[in-house]
């Protein structure tokens, strides 16, 4: 983990972990709730009982939660999986009748809470990006070198089988 990103991660780290950790104990209807949202904007989600949607959401909350303060992690991968969160939230907000003005982007009050959830989106492609940008300067580098040392190579190789007489 390249240590700029250290802040990011922890912050949304530790928020996402403490979200799932709350949502472990939900009583039936906090689970009702949180339910009755997601599958309002999501209706595949609707079969789901109540109470698995919470404890599957929970745990994919700490799940991630982790990933993010994870230094082991990669943080392409805990990046991406942030965006993709945050993309679910950002989905769930715009689908909701009344999160959103009548230009379906600015959030009414009742739509705040959710669409703050854009910053994660934000977050998880930064983080992401960076470390994709990361690797690839370092493969190129590591590329660059390689071809340096084989001209370099070659090049005396020409030098030892043909003499230079000017």
């Amino acid at each position: 983990m390249h240590p700029t990103h250290l802040p990011l991660r922890a912050v949304t780290g530790a928020y996402i972990l403490n979200s799932g950790l709350s949502k472990l104990g939900a009583d039936e209807e906090t689970a009702a709730g949180l339910h009755g949202m997601a599958s309002g904007a999501y209706p595949f989600l609707e079969d789901l009982d109540a109470g698995t949607f919470t404890k599957v959401l929970a745990c994919g909350e700490i799940a991630l939660g982790g990933a993010l303060l994870a230094p082991m992690v990669p943080s392409a991968v805990a990046g991406t999986a942030l965006a993709g969160f945050g993309a679910g939230l950002v989905g769930m907000y715009l689908r909701t009748p009344g999160m959103t003005r009548e230009d379906g982007i600015r959030p009414t009050e009742a739509g705040t809470p959710l669409a703050k959830d854009a910053w994660l989106v934000g977050a998880g492609l930064t983080l992401a990006t960076q470390s994709f940008l990361s690797g690839t300067k370092a493969v190129a580098r590591s590329a660059g070198r390689s071809v340096h040392e084989a001209a370099s190579s070659v090049g005396d190789s020409v030098r030892k089988a043909v003499p230079f007489t000017g």
